[in-house]
């Protein structure tokens, strides 16, 4: 008797990420079944901003709304959104004491674009909430 073993593959692929990088070849692509993931609602990401970074609630909120005002401009002059995780460092330095305002430009305004009319936007959006 052959001893059977079950595994299960999963590969993590960004489509269009650094696409003329490291691009799959169609074929490779054909023989995984695929997923679309978008990012969590306000009230979902809210929570996990909160949980995750020990930011207060009405805090992780606010972060959450920067970031859907930033996500909004992607393809329109910004190449890259503000994903959750730069959400939940920069509430982590909140709750550490970092003055609102001065977190979110250092870790969300000026590592996502060097363009100073989006730094511009990006940075009313941040004052528009703290």
């Amino acid at each position: 008797m052959h001893a059977h073993a079950d595994f299960q593959l999963v590969v993590s692929y960004n489509p269009g990420y650094q696409a003329l990088l490291k691009d799959l070849k169609q074929s490779t692509k054909q023989r995984f079944g695929a997923l679309d993931f978008q990012y969590p609602t306000h009230v979902v990401e809210q929570e996990i901003v909160a949980h995750e970074s020990g930011a207060a609630p009405e805090v992780a909120g606010k972060l959450v709304s920067i970031a859907e005002r930033a996500r909004n401009l992607k393809g329109h002059g910004l190449a890259e959104g503000i994903s959750t995780r730069m959400l939940v460092y920069v509430g982590s330095l909140i709750a550490r004491g970092v003055v609102p305002v001065d977190a979110c430009r250092m870790t969300l305004v000026r590592p996502i674009t060097d363009d100073p009319d989006m730094r511009d936007a990006l940075d009313a959006a941040v004052t528009t909430f703290f």
